[in-house]
């Protein structure tokens, strides 16, 4: 944790770089459990298609109707603490403009005097559900590998928003790190996946030394697992492919796996399917924006 400093900023787009909206609802968690305000949002008119991603129109209680744009926020929290205060950057990733972008928050980063970055992200990938959901840690950063023991992507290829922040951050001098949660590729239908932004939270935890309320959290991912159960139970040909991506884990987490091996078969997922993961066995193709 002293490798980031005491006030992080923790980010999570909706979009590409969210599978089972495990990373964005990570983020919303935490800001829905404690107490934030926003302190610097983008102009949507600058860096987001209203037909890849629509305002939305919503109702109140009177029945007023109003229009919500979509947008990308910077969130303090409004409590001192003595402790790591966690600041939150969320919002919809952006169409156009990324360079921009990155520059817009990283000046407000700057501002607020903010000593490290975490991105959160969420990738699918050919693992079971009723194992723990593994949690890849990463940075670029020398000093972050060394004093948090992360480990260095080799990875080349098309990336999300998540890699162009961390970029920028460590441009300007703020370490940067990542957090990628493997998400089951066949739970698609079962989405959001509570039991990976649970997984996400506990690693960020470990890496941050803040203490994070995780709510019903545990509960909820309790019931997804037992929904996924469920399905499986009345379909052959499923359980039959989740048993074997259960010795293939198995066999990951056995003393006798090596950590070079596992780390070699992450970056096998990064380059069958870009920034994001893999999507289906099979599909080289990078994954789709969620609409």
């Amino acid at each position: 944790m002293d490798g980031m400093g005491r006030r992080i900023l923790v980010a999570a787009f909706d979009g590409w770089n969210d599978a089972g909206e495990a990373a964005s609802s990570a983020i919303t968690h935490l800001r829905e459990s404690g107490a934030y305000e926003p302190v610097f949002s983008v102009d949507p008119e600058l860096y987001f298609d209203y037909q890849y991603t629509r305002p939305q129109l919503t109702m109140d209680a009177d029945g007023t109707r109003s229009l919500v744009w979509p947008e990308a926020t910077l969130f303090k929290p409004t409590r001192t603490t003595r402790g790591t205060q966690l600041w939150l950057l969320t919002g919809v990733e952006p169409a156009r403009a990324w360079k921009a972008f990155a520059s817009e928050f990283m000046d407000a980063a700057l501002a607020a005097d903010i000593t490290g970055f975490v991105a959160l992200g969420s990738m699918m990938s050919d693992v079971p559900h009723t194992r723990p959901i593994s949690v890849f840690a990463g940075s670029d950063s020398d000093q972050l590998r060394t004093s948090l023991e992360l480990e260095k992507s080799t990875y080349e290829g098309p990336v999300g928003i998540l890699s162009v922040l961390g970029h920028a951050a460590n441009e300007a001098g703020i370490p940067a790190a990542s957090l990628w949660a493997s998400v089951p590729h066949y739970v698609a239908g079962h989405t959001p996946s509570p039991k990976a932004s649970l997984a996400l939270l506990d690693r960020l935890e470990d890496l941050t030394g803040a203490s994070l309320p995780r709510g019903d959290l545990p509960t909820a991912a309790a019931t997804w697992e037992a929904s996924i159960d469920a399905a499986a139970a009345d379909d052959e040909e499923m359980t039959e492919y989740i048993q074997q991506l259960e010795q293939t884990r198995d066999t990951w987490d056995s003393p006798e796996a090596s950590g070079d091996a596992i780390a070699q078969e992450f970056e096998r997922y990064l380059r069958r399917g870009g920034d994001g993961g893999p999507t289906k066995p099979g599909r080289d193709d990078p994954p789709r924006p969620r609409r």
